[in-house]
């Protein structure tokens, strides 16, 4: 279950450099993440913690996709540190931590005060005039389709 939700996690990170306005959704949550280029270091993630085929199973998820310069804002060597076999576990709930099972579009997220996440952790959600925070996190693009979900883009990593 943990390496689901973290391939999940991944997935969505992968998901937010797509375009949104993508008419039929025939990618996945983690093939819409790799076609981005934007995702790179969440994909990789995602394959490190064993959590594509979570992430490309039928859902519904709504993922917080950090991107790349997201990423880059952790302290050198956490990445690396993260992406090790030893800590396959922790690099799982936390990649779990950006997935919210079911589809959460923008107009539901506004609505909400808090999220329940893959690895049964809560989210907090603001909403202050048209910008969204996912706890310290930043929403930067909403409702990016995929066949088995959706990606809300984010500037910051979210760790549990």
């Amino acid at each position: 279950m943990k390496a689901q939700i973290l391939i999940l996690s991944l997935t969505l990170a992968l998901i937010t450099s797509m375009p949104a306005h993508s008419a039929h959704h025939e990618k996945d949550i983690v093939d819409t993440a790799v076609g981005a280029g934007s995702f790179n270091t969440l994909v990789a993630a995602v394959q490190a913690a064993d959590l594509v085929e979570t992430l490309k199973s039928e859902g519904p998820f709504t993922v917080f996709a950090p991107t790349d310069e997201a990423f880059a804002k952790l302290p050198e060597g956490t990445i690396d540190d993260l992406l090790k076999p030893e800590n396959k576990e922790k690099l799982q709930a936390i990649l779990l931590y950006h997935v919210v099972p079911g589809k959460v579009m923008a107009a539901d997220v506004v609505n909400l005060s808090s999220a329940k996440t893959a690895n049964d952790m809560s989210l907090s959600v603001m909403v202050d005039g048209k910008t969204v925070k996912i706890n310290e996190a930043q929403v930067i693009q909403t409702d990016i389709m995929t066949s088995n979900g959706v990606i809300h883009v984010i500037d910051t990593v979210l760790i549990p």
